[in-house]
């Protein structure tokens, strides 16, 4: 094969072999378009570079004014590749091997309080639009959802109404890389979606009776489109005296997963419940929930008052 078809091949592997993502793939394809522009500017292709030029286009990641999440992506896309075509036998050298990545500390999530929860969910009900109290009812429903669920965002507005049509406690869930997990549902949830399949008709585009999804909408994808969530989310944010800039979809997914903790759940049970593969990215969690414990140890106990 030539090296021109190498970074397809690679991400036919990603697909197949490791059940990437969509999104997963398309930012891998990007990452690998670019440091392909970088080489060609230099004279060189994947296929040809050596060390110095990777070093190099690793070194001007760091002066482009990427974020370090981004810069750190990009290096490991360009990691993994060449080890892919180190294992095929394509190359007999990996000239990214030398170039010891740098440490790259991890943020650690936004969170909302649960009185900061309670004020959105009852802003988003209180919401009032073109549909009248349905507006609120709906997104309310999906607050409720993705707060007592975990629920990412792709996961929530991709639901079926097959999914939650007969008042189930649990959701079935097909999360990334097509996995699926049980997803709990709590009596303010499942009140929730009751209150919103009472109206889920006025959102139903005309003669598309037959709608699949939970959440319908006239666009061409036939439902609410993750954007439109956040747009929406950020309005309820505003309405209810919470900074817009602390919530977003995944921050409610971060509110589940601390609450939990907090509330003395096991790492291993959210770790089942958020659908991740590796413990350590549930583990993040833990530094936030002994944040806030330790704020609340700093200013409630009676020797921190003295």
């Amino acid at each position: 094969m030539s090296a021109a078809g190498w970074p397809e091949a690679f991400l036919e592997m990603m697909a197949v072999e490791r059940a990437a993502a969509r999104n997963t793939l398309n930012a891998y394809a990007r990452d690998l378009e670019d440091a392909s522009g970088f080489l060609g500017r230099r004279g060189q292709t994947l296929g040809d570079a050596a060390a110095e030029d990777v070093e190099a286009y690793f070194t001007d990641l760091g002066v482009r004014g990427l974020s370090p999440a981004t810069a750190a992506r990009r290096r490991a896309a360009l990691r993994q590749f060449y080890r892919f075509v180190l294992s095929e036998g394509w190359r007999d050298d990996d000239p990214s091997r030398r170039i010891e990545a740098p440490r790259q500390g991890r943020a650690l999530p936004k969170v909302l309080s649960r009185e900061d929860m309670d004020r959105l969910i009852a802003a988003a009900g209180g919401r009032d639009g073109a549909h009248g109290r349905a507006e609120g009812l709906r997104l309310a429903c999906m607050v409720e959802l993705a707060y007592a669920s975990g629920l990412r965002i792709s996961e929530l507005t991709s639901l079926p109404l097959a999914a939650l049509a007969r008042d189930p406690a649990y959701l079935i869930v097909k999360g990334k890389g097509g996995k699926e997990r049980l997803a709990p549902l709590n009596d303010a949830a499942r009140a929730a979606v009751k209150a919103y399949l009472d109206v889920r008709d006025v959102f139903l585009p005309r003669g598309d009776a037959a709608n699949p999804w939970l959440f319908p909408s006239r666009g061409k994808a036939r439902r609410l489109t993750p954007r439109r969530f956040a747009q929406l989310l950020d309005e309820a944010a505003a309405a209810c005296g919470v900074d817009p800039e602390r919530v977003s979809p995944h921050v409610l997914r971060h509110a589940f997963a601390t609450h939990l903790l907090e509330g003395g759940a096991d790492l291993r049970v959210v770790q089942t419940l958020l659908g991740h593969a590796d413990i350590a990215t549930t583990q993040i969690y833990t530094h936030v929930a002994s944040d806030r414990l330790r704020e609340v140890v700093a200013t409630k106990h009676p020797l921190a008052k003295k």
